[in-house]
């Protein structure tokens, strides 16, 4: 079986933890301990997300004196390829030293006149609190969010149209090579009217391109790894819910946040909409027990409401009639605004839906 693996930029760092490269190399060499047993047995892909190194690497570069500038997120994004993409590689080599391993830095090909450059979404860097990410943000002309409880800079993260490398990383998995490829969603460029490539400032979501490079290389399987053990529904509520199998359609009518949850998702759902493979998303440790279903969140085509892991029915919850999706926008497609029961419509889901 051919498996692209996506593993998250929190996977690699965990939120609130200090951005050392020996507390990165850690968790780098625990995560090729629970990739092994898939590589031994299937060809396999990884890709990997660059969210709190490249948000460091943009602090480094502003403050440096010896620069007229800070150097671009393109050029960013290209540094934690090389420097993510070397300790997989090497951690990879390590634990399976009978396989040839590889790392490619992959350029992806995003529209110039993509909305998202006017609308950033795409979290980068370290947390704060909300006084001190509204105080940088006016000093340094950042975009900043809430990302749970804590705030963060957002940038740009326009959608992957295409992967320049996408061929030769193709010949190399036929060739048997374990590929460690588009980091940080890969290095954002546009192509012009002759071919040309250019770099842009921006970050994109590493989950649609891994879901993009799947498609591509004709993968069986995408597995998005994260630091949780399944999708919740109903997540920032009293009551989460985690979901065990869930077809597209009903991943798509259930609110997820921007910039976090929302990507995963929606790249798990086109994956299973183009190929008819089957997507997950859960926890790096438990990578094998989430491809045979056993752990974490399925989505595969069928029919059915959203189950939990038990097999019981957790979406739509039974408590009330459910109001239906009329409008589909957004940077990921999913549902922004709703038709309530009384026949009117609001841009927040009713509170069935909580």
């Amino acid at each position: 079986m051919r498996i692209l693996v996506a593993l998250g930029g929190n996977a690699l760092l965990q939120r609130h933890e200090r951005p050392d490269a020996d507390i990165q190399q850690h968790h780098i060499d625990a995560a090729a301990a629970a990739l092994a047993p898939l590589a031994t047995t299937h060809e396999l892909v990884i890709t990997h997300g660059n969210g709190p190194q490249v948000g460091l690497l943009a602090l480094e570069s502003a403050k440096d004196p010896a620069l007229t500038r800070p150097y671009p997120l393109d050029v960013l994004g290209a540094q934690t390829q090389g420097m993510i993409g070397y300790w997989l590689v090497q951690a990879l080599r390590n634990t399976l030293p009978d396989r040839e391993v590889a790392g490619v830095i992959t350029q992806t090909v995003v529209a110039a006149d993509d909305r998202a450059f006017d609308h950033p979404t795409k979290f980068v860097g370290p947390t704060y609190d909300e006084a001190d990410a509204r105080d940088l943000a006016a000093a340094r002309g950042w975009s900043v969010a809430r990302d749970g409880t804590a705030w963060r800079r957002v940038v740009p993260s326009p959608e992957p149209r295409d992967i320049v490398e996408r061929a030769l990383i193709g010949r190399l998995v036929a060739d048997g090579t374990l590929v460690v490829c588009a980091g940080g969603g890969g290095v954002p460029v546009t192509r012009g009217s002759d071919g040309r490539l250019t770099g842009v400032e921006a970050v994109i979501d590493k989950d649609l391109t891994s879901a993009l490079l799947a498609e591509a290389i004709g993968a069986d399987a995408l597995l998005l790894l994260t630091d949780v053990d399944a999708v919740d529904a109903g997540y920032g509520t009293s009551h989460p819910r985690p979901i065990g199998r869930a077809t597209p359609a009903e991943m798509r009518s259930i609110p997820f946040p921007d910039g976090s949850m929302a990507p995963k998702v929606e790249a798990a759902c086109r994956f299973v909409d183009a190929t008819g493979g089957t997507a997950a998303i859960g926890s790096l440790l438990g990578a094998s027990a989430l491809l045979a279903g056993t752990s974490g969140t399925t989505i595969s085509p069928g029919r059915g409401r959203a189950q939990g892991r038990a097999g019981t029915v957790i979406w739509p919850p039974e408590r009330a009639r459910q109001p239906r999706v009329i409008e589909d926008q957004g940077p990921y497609r999913m549902a922004r605004r709703w038709r309530s029961l009384d026949g009117g419509t609001t841009s927040s889901p009713p509170r069935a839906y909580l």
